[in-house]
């Protein structure tokens, strides 16, 4: 089982009416199992009265490179049970558990030109990319960012200070529903052509993921030069040990997997009943997840040889599949010999 840890809340900023950040004060002993990139994410956990407690994944909005604490925003939903009980009850001096950060919605290099899509709580991640490139790297930055209204623009004061501060680097145009109305996959493509040789970034609610993404499609950007970030409930609750598949038993003898993760290659016998994150685990490899149960992508790799199946998939689309993308917590052998790639 993964450790969690149990950080201090030093601080909790309102956003907007309906959003809020929670500022960590960790130890320095917590602060480096905190160690993060730009666009990940901490899974939390929120008690409950009806089940002990649920875990939420809450994207990281401030930047490893600036020397800020480390802190999550928090946007209240529709029926969502952990999003009011964190806005509502959570203040300064209030302790929270968190697993160390997790999630690939991340860019490979800070000196990357990127186009940006966001749309409502989807800023975050996002923002904590904007700020890092212009701290750390060279990258030039648009930022297409569509809200409901004025008022439920989060870290509106924040990204204007970022672009008065770097007016050549980043570029943000805004849009509002009350007066452009719900954003469309034409209207988009208009915005980003100029700048569709960039790495793109698309975070936000359904909907507009699906017309940003469209827009790019549109534009003939390749899928590798698009990422995207899909926020999703956690069903099951990665604070708990981790159930074993329930699978009927077989005969077939055990797989090889060959696995390529840090820089190095390791080489397992593999169960057919046993999933790859929970062999990776037993083999003390640092192998990235957070929900286990094929939900958030933080645990997603790539079949270089060889077959696997899928018990359960949420968040890849064709495109990830077509690529050999699949998730190690989900993924059982189906041909004798498999390979690996977590680089």
């Amino acid at each position: 089982m993964i450790e969690s840890h149990v950080l201090r809340v030093a601080e909790v900023v309102e956003e907007t009416p309906e959003a809020c950040s929670v500022v960590f004060d960790p130890t320095p002993e917590q602060a480096r199992h905190l160690d993060y990139r730009p666009g990940q994410f901490l899974t939390v956990r929120v008690p409950s009265e009806r089940c002990g407690s649920v875990a939420r994944c809450y994207s990281l909005s401030s930047s490893p490179h600036t020397g800020d604490a480390p802190k999550i925003t928090v946007k209240r939903t529709a029926d969502g049970y952990a999003s009011h009980w964190i806005c509502d009850n959570v203040r300064a001096g209030a302790e929270l558990e968190v697993l160390p950060p997790s999630g690939v919605f991340t860019p490979a290099s800070l000196e990357d030109d990127l186009l940006l899509f966001a749309a409502g709580s989807g800023i975050t991640p996002v923002i904590s990319i904007v700020k890092s490139v212009l701290a750390k790297g060279t990258g030039n930055l648009v930022l297409i960012y569509a809200n409901r209204d004025e008022r439920s623009v989060i870290f509106g004061t924040e990204l204007r200070e970022l672009a008065a501060a770097a007016p050549d680097r980043l570029t943000v145009v805004h849009w509002l529903e009350t007066v452009q109305g719900l954003p469309d996959a034409e209207r988009l493509r208009a915005l980003a052509t100029p700048f569709s040789g960039r790495q793109a970034f698309v975070c936000g609610p359904k909907p507009f993921m699906a017309a940003a993404t469209g827009a790019l499609k549109a534009l003939d950007v390749p899928r590798n030069r698009m990422r995207t970030e899909k926020f999703v409930s956690l069903g099951g609750n990665p604070f708990e040990k981790a159930k074993p598949a329930a699978e009927a038993v077989t005969d077939e003898g055990p797989a090889s997997v060959h696995v390529e993760l840090d820089g190095q290659r390791h080489s397992f016998s593999w169960s057919r009943r046993q999933k790859l994150l929970d062999l990776l685990l037993e083999q003390g490899l640092d192998a990235p997840f957070s929900c286990r149960e094929g939900a958030c992508s933080a645990c997603a790799c790539r079949i270089t040889s060889g077959e696997v199946r899928m018990l359960e998939n949420d968040v890849l689309e064709q495109d990830d599949l077509d690529e050999g993308i699949v998730l190690a917590c989900q993924s059982l052998p189906v041909t004798d010999e498999v390979s690996v790639s977590y680089e």
